[in-house]
């Protein structure tokens, strides 16, 4: 996953007035700030030349607000990457901000004055510019306990003395794991990640095919006590309508798994089914990464 990675998604090309005349450095907003209550935001930004990246600057900024007077805040900058600046900052509120950057280069100091709209955010990551909401994150962590549910049910029937003590406590870890963010929102990068490789395979979900996946997924869920009380609970209608979308991207990433599979099985005519199934999932997690690396994840 890329932590802390320059969003190119959102840039904005700021042609700014120098105070010192001659100057050509320009900005370019990398990573968006956002208003977070009582947390820092990283803002980062690209100081260039001509269009040429300019590294070893020192710079600092003074935000104020443009028609609130909430003070000013003065931040430092540091140069993560040639040309590339950033800098935490914690601001009062959300609205139109007047920024004042004061660049340092070989002794001699530029300002440049920007007005920034800094808005709050709308959930906690962004996928290429789309975002992943807090409610997405809350629908994982259900469709989590509601498979670790079926598995406690299915234990309880499978299982008796320390058998099923050991399952349950395994599924109690699972459940605890799942409360964690960060391992939800790994799990919608990777789904979604693989379902927008597919997309540019040439694949598609039909209708008829999401259909087809969402009719099994309910005989499974239909075979659970548990389950079908967890959904009841959700909401019917809200839990159905929620997966026909999930399993737009499900079945988008069983292509590219299909796609591997049928690779390795050409590439190795030889080998046994087991091997075909440990090269697809090794190369599916090459695959994995490498698309990961190819997107513009942000988290906030």
């Amino acid at each position: 996953m890329k932590k802390g990675l320059y969003s190119i998604s959102f840039v904005l090309l700021f042609m700014l007035a120098a105070c010192s005349s001659g100057s050509s450095l320009e900005i370019t907003v990398e990573k968006e700030l956002y208003f977070q209550k009582e947390k820092t935001s990283e803002f980062a930004i690209k100081v260039t030349d001509q269009d040429e990246p300019v590294e070893d600057l020192e710079i600092t900024a003074e935000f104020a607000m443009v028609d609130m007077d909430h003070g000013k805040y003065e931040v430092n900058f540091t140069e993560e990457e040639k040309g590339i600046y950033s800098s935490e900052v914690e601001l009062p509120m959300a609205g139109e901000w007047e920024i004042v950057f004061t660049i340092s280069e070989d002794g001699k100091e530029v300002e440049k004055v920007i007005e920034y709209d800094v808005k709050e955010p709308e959930g906690v990551a962004t996928i290429n510019g789309d975002w992943v909401t807090t409610e997405d994150i809350e629908f994982y962590r259900f469709i989590n306990e509601l498979h670790i549910a079926i598995n406690r049910e299915q234990a309880e029937e499978k299982y008796e003395g320390k058998e099923l003590e050991g399952a349950l406590a395994n599924l109690d870890d699972q459940e605890q794991a799942v409360q964690d963010q960060n391992t939800l929102l790994t799990q919608i990068i990777r789904l979604r990640s693989v379902a927008l490789l597919g997309l540019e395979k040439g694949h598609e979900a039909s209708r008829e095919e999401v259909k087809k996946a969402i009719e099994s997924v309910r005989e499974q869920y239909g075979q659970s006590q548990a389950a079908q009380n967890l959904i009841k609970e959700f909401g019917e209608d809200k839990f159905w309508d929620k997966q026909e979308k999930q399993y737009e991207l499900i079945v988008l990433s069983q292509k590219v798994q299909t796609d591997l599979i049928n690779k390795v099985k050409e590439a190795n005519p030889d080998v046994n089914e087991q091997e075909i199934l440990y090269q697809t999932q090794k190369q599916y997690e090459e695959l994995l990464v490498s698309q990961v690396n190819s997107l513009n994840i942000v988290i906030l």
